[in-house]
């Protein structure tokens, strides 16, 4: 809170932090009233000084949540091994429970308004006229007099955003755990990259502690192995009792130039509302964007509206402007940069590279049937140079966060467009 008090002042993290609890209290609601069973409940949040980090990180915290009116705890310790003299801030009144089941529920919930999902249907542009919006997807289009656009990353503009936000790669695994080893809470530490423990109970077989983080900026990196090695380790050396890692993913975030999202009406548009940029808070960002944009579209105004505007470019983020911006200039280099092999000989199956073919970059993958696929390596977003990610078996764009299967099909916006197929 203290870096965001840091650029926007202490009045807009006041109004940050109300319109977060919000949205907490919000889900909270949504589960009691339609009786979803996701196991939600209120608990303690610890954040603790991380390890070699310096402890006034902390008292900065301290001093910032006070002057907003946060009713926080500054103690010395918290129940993780190694970490007795840690300073640390305690919160009450957080909360966590199981996203899939709650969204599950909601669906449900929606279904029975008359609300309608469809699956499997990209929308490949959206239109905009003095009286509505066309969106054009593969099975035919849709119009309405208004749209909001609440994917990953916009698919609305090429510039007006993407230039203001940043794609990061985020690592969790999970663990088996006795649920009496550790207290109910949530922790998460000052490092850089830092790191949070959730635990999940409720499991049949067992109980499940979720930790996560090693971030690093998306297509900058190919060593997912080597993250999850260092969350591993840094797991063990708090919380020495665990079991077997059950599951290990992945996912990306968008990080803001001034750590809040950007929700609202889309900048140059009338019809069209926008609801992107979580910074890894996707679950009360998301539910904040539902209640800011209804608002903007019934009544026409929100007391959030400004704090969120996706037109904002706060002069104090100027630095984080420029040096995210500066990915995009050494993707652009990566062009005139040798092939990662010479030849898709080298190739094994289940690898992936980059080879040069005269002036053009192939962006190569030999399955593990052994047959070779080959697309083009620029991204159909703004054409920055893709990267292979092992891991997730596809190619990701350091830019802003395009990703793309092997076959060259969009995965994750702003592309939207499939990656020219090479010879084979």
């Amino acid at each position: 809170m203290s870096a965001f008090a840091d650029l926007r002042g202490v009045e807009a993290a006041k109004l940050f932090y109300e319109s977060q609890m919000a949205a907490v209290d919000r889900i909270e609601e949504i589960q009691e009233k339609e009786g979803i069973d996701c196991g939600f409940r209120r608990l303690d949040g610890y954040l603790f000084q991380g390890d070699g980090m310096p402890g006034d990180v902390i008292d900065n915290e301290f001093d910032v949540l006070c002057k907003i009116g946060v009713k926080v705890d500054r103690l010395v310790g918290i129940p993780l091994r190694g970490a007795a003299s840690r300073r640390a801030l305690k919160f009450s009144q957080q909360a966590t429970f199981h996203p899939l089941n709650y969204l599950a529920g909601l669906v449900r919930a929606c279904e029975k308004r008359g609300v309608k999902f469809f699956s499997n249907t990209p929308v490949e542009s959206i239109g905009e006229t003095d009286t509505g919006v066309t969106l054009r997807t593969p099975r035919g289009i849709i119009s309405a007099g208004k749209a909001v656009v609440t994917t990953n990353s916009p698919i609305s503009d090429r510039f007006a955003l993407h230039t203001k936000m940043a794609p990061y790669r985020t690592y969790a695994a999970a663990f088996r755990l006795d649920r009496r080893t550790i207290p109910d809470a949530l922790f998460w530490d000052t490092e850089d990259p830092y790191h949070y423990v959730r635990l999940l109970t409720g499991e049949p077989a067992h109980d499940i502690v979720i930790i996560g983080g090693e971030d690093h900026k998306s297509g900058t990196e190919n060593d997912a192995p080597e993250r999850f090695a260092r969350l591993d380790r840094w797991a063990h050396s708090h919380i020495p009792a665990l079991g077997d890692v059950v599951y290990q993913w992945s996912g990306q975030v968008l990080e803001t130039i001034d750590h809040a999202a950007f929700i609202g009406r889309d900048p140059g548009s009338q019809q069209l509302y926008v609801s992107t940029g979580d910074s890894g808070q996707g679950i009360t960002h998301g539910v904040l964007g539902a209640l800011l944009n209804t608002d903007l579209i019934v009544e026409g105004q929100s007391q959030w509206a400004d704090l969120y505007a996706p037109e904002r470019t706060p002069a104090s983020a100027a630095w984080n402007y420029l040096s995210e911006n500066v990915t995009t200039l050494k993707s652009f280099s990566d062009y005139i940069a040798p092939g990662e092999i010479n030849s898709t000989d080298e190739l094994n199956p289940g690898e992936g590279a980059i080879i040069r073919d005269g002036l053009q970059k192939i962006a190569a993958y030999r399955d593990r049937r052994g047959a070779l696929h080959q697309r083009s390596a620029a991204c159909t977003h703004v054409g920055c140079h893709l990267h292979w990610n092992s891991f997730e078996t596809s190619w990701d764009c350091p830019c802003h966060g395009s990703t793309f299967s092997v076959d060259g099909e969009p995965l994750n916006a702003p592309a939207i467009s499939s990656l020219e197929k090479l010879r084979s």
